[in-house]
């Protein structure tokens, strides 16, 4: 399992070691030690999975604090664009964005930390997404933030996403208080 770096300290591209043969593939998709010999220790308390058809968008999604979730998310079936907001009051990178492709065929993942709000755009037909995550749901602690914030300039690619009604109506940026 290879750990590599972002231009967002903390977010991580996780590229796992895969064996390939005849009979298909296998690979490790999470390794405690390994996370632990990174530095990064999470203690995963749900698993949560989504089918999804082109062109929905879910997000910019977050927890606030006691209940603040990291996250380790992929595409097992399809692609997607994975997105990343840094939401940390004294991070230099505050309110700057990520963005990386995951896709049944890179099988690349991203470590988003607590303090980042996330979402992801499908970009193929029966996208299936996965993703641990270090703290519970609650829904009292959720927030978001709406997807084409003008002040994040995330570049999605696509003007006209199917969204939430939820999503539809999440606040902006620059009405955000974070509490990282």
């Amino acid at each position: 399992m290879e750990f590599i770096t972002t231009p967002i300290p903390d977010l991580l591209i996780i590229q796992p070691k895969i064996f390939e043969d005849d009979r298909g593939y296998f690979y490790e998709s999470y390794s405690k030690i390994a996370f632990e010999n990174y530095g990064i220790f999470a203690d995963f308390v749900q698993d949560n999975q989504s089918l999804s058809g082109k062109g929905v968008l879910r997000g910019l999604h977050f927890q606030n604090p006691p209940f603040a979730q990291g996250k380790l998310v992929r595409a097992i079936k399809g692609a997607i664009l994975d997105v990343a907001v840094d939401l940390r009051k004294t991070s230099e990178t505050y309110g700057k964005y990520f963005d990386i492709e995951l896709n049944e065929k890179n099988k690349k993942m991203l470590w988003i930390p607590p303090g980042f709000a996330h979402g992801f755009l499908t970009l193929s037909n029966e996208t299936i997404f996965s993703y641990k995550c270090s703290n519970v749901y609650n829904k009292d602690s959720e927030k978001s933030i709406i997807w084409n914030d003008p002040t994040i300039g995330i570049n999605w690619g696509l003007t006209d996403p199917i969204l939430s009604e939820k999503d539809k109506k999440s606040n902006t940026f620059k009405d955000f208080q974070s509490m990282f």
